[in-house]
Formats: C-alpha cells, structure tokens, sequence
C-alpha cells in the first residue's frame, strides 16, 4: 500500500500537512504517526504469525487424523489374523486329536 506511494506524492502530503498542522506541531505528529504505523505493522505481523501456526497446527492435526486411521486399518487386520490363526489353531488341534485316536486304536471305528 505504502510502496505504491512515489516521491511526488509523499512530498505533496508533506506539504498539505506541514501547512495544517503547521511547523510547530509537525514534528511532534510526524512521531506520533511513525509510532502508531510501526505498531499496525506489528500487529498485522503478529496475526500473520498466529494464522501461519493455526494452518500449520490443523496440517499437524490432519495428519495425525489419518495416521491414526492407518494405525485403526492395520488394528483391524491384526485382530482378523488373530481371529484366523486362533481358527487354525482349533482346526490343527481338531486334527491332531483325530491322528492321536486312530493311532491309539486302529481298528476301530
């Protein structure tokens, strides 16, 4: 905004205010006015910082959200070769109890 302001117009609005407010008072505005823009920009620069950590915080939380469903994903497959292993485990018994008997009688059945 200040940038597009050229050497003309600046030296115009020099004038305009040194004629207002006149060279008594002129110095005293002109340092009043320096303070409170140093102190809108850093302002402006302080709610630029806090907006640029609430994006990155909400990118922290998106990723732990997905991260977290990844981790619920491979939960449930876990739990399903749980389930499959302990079937195996039962059918294997089953199995083996069978084998046992017909080893123990042979002639029988």
């Amino acid at each position: 905004m200040i940038e597009n302001i050229g050497s003309s117009e600046l030296l115009m609005v020099g004038l305009v205010a040194l004629l207002v407010i006149g060279p008594e008072r002129l110095p005293k505005v002109a340092r009043l006015l320096g303070f409170w823009i140093a102190k809108t920009r850093n302002i402006v620069a302080s709610v630029k910082e806090e907006i640029k950590e609430e994006f990155h915080a909400e990118e922290i939380r998106q990723m732990l959200k997905e991260k977290t469903g990844s981790l619920e994903d491979l939960q449930g497959v876990l739990e399903e070769m749980n389930t499959n292993t302990d079937n195996l485990k039962t059918t294997l018994e089953k199995h083996a109890q069978q084998i046992e008997q017909s080893i123990k009688s042979p002639h029988e059945k």
